[in-house]
């Protein structure tokens, strides 16, 4: 397993962390134990980053995380959480330091900790991306001691751009993958320009990526790739990167005969992620232990040659483009 600085905060984690939103809910019936046996397996492949939120689950997600690493011991892998998706309205008049705070004492109660490694705002609506004075808050937290560093999750490049302009923002959680590719025009360079942690989310496209979903794939009521096929619950880009599900498994099919003999279309996926070097870690979930594993290989898979990336991007032109680019 690789490592890579996770911007300014001066971290070093491996560069395929563990995503538990699977762990938590929202993905169909993925039970306490198999979701510790799936943290455990990526711990044990090197995995040192383990990303979470306090709704996932309503805090199961956090709580598995804090019962298997007090079970383990040794050094504590980097954890970090978000909030402000417990607001209800989830509106940014909600978002203020009091609010806020009262989360993070959650998170820590959740997660066994003194101190939060990192706290990510979880999507807020785009206008608190444009309140100094919230930011400001923020900063306070952390002179408090409830957190050592903050960052942003965002839908959009334009809030994962405006959240960089303050400069205690150490971190932007985004959406990148062969299927939503729009960061790399602009937001990596000035990330890396600002020495900005990126850490990537739904690298698989909600497992379209994966390789095995097809048209007769059914998904469980409580999987949000049968609930929120239209954004019904969150913003449609979460579910298939927001792609229209026919043109994904389309693009899929074009993909297919570009993998290297013997590699898997998700370490595939992931391995175009990493040869972007603004990525600090790509946070694939798993369900059970072996695509914990098949996760954590993709560190010391070959790197995609030149031609085949080339085909890549004529196939997200042509077929994927058109439905996402320009909304996120």
């Amino acid at each position: 397993m690789k490592n890579r600085q996770l911007g300014r905060t001066g971290a070093s984690i491996s560069e395929i962390g563990f995503g538990a939103w699977q762990i938590g809910g929202s993905w169909g019936d993925v039970s306490e134990a198999d979701g510790k046996k799936a943290l455990n397996a990526a711990l044990d492949a090197g995995v040192t980053f383990i990303d979470t939120a306090d709704v996932y689950g309503d805090g199961r997600s956090e709580k598995i995380i804090a019962e298997v690493l007090k079970e383990r011991g040794g050094v504590r892998p980097f954890v970090a959480t978000k909030a402000g998706r417990r607001l209800s309205p989830h509106v940014a008049d909600g978002y203020t330091g009091a609010n806020i705070e009262a989360f993070l004492d959650r998170s820590l109660r959740n997660l066994q900790v003194e101190t939060l490694d990192l706290v990510q705002l979880h999507c807020p609506p785009t206008d608190v991306y444009y309140r100094p004075d919230f930011f400001g808050e923020l900063d306070a937290l952390v002179a408090k001691g409830k957190m050592r560093h903050y960052g942003v999750s965002v839908e959009k490049v334009e809030e994962a751009l405006k959240a960089i302009e303050y400069p205690n923002v150490a971190t932007v959680q985004i959406i990148y993958n062969i299927f939503r590719q729009r960061p790399q025009d602009l937001f990596f360079a000035e990330a890396i320009k600002k020495n900005i942690g990126v850490i990537v989310r739904v690298p698989l496209a909600s497992g379209l990526l994966s390789g095995k979903i097809t048209r007769d794939t059914a998904f469980k009521a409580d999987d949000h790739r049968n609930f929120n096929r239209h954004g019904e619950a969150f913003d449609v880009g979460e579910t298939f990167a927001g792609v229209p599900f026919d043109v994904a498994l389309a693009a899929v099919e074009e993909l297919r005969p570009l993998l290297p003999a013997g590699m898997a279309m998700s370490t595939f996926a992931l391995r175009w992620i990493l040869q972007q070097p603004a990525v600090s870690v790509v946070i694939p979930g798993a369900r059970n232990e072996a695509q914990a594993q098949s996760n954590a290989a993709a560190s010391d898979a070959g790197a995609i040659a030149p031609e085949t990336l080339a085909r890549i991007s004529e196939i997200y032109d042509r077929l994927i483009k058109p439905h996402v680019h320009q909304r996120w």
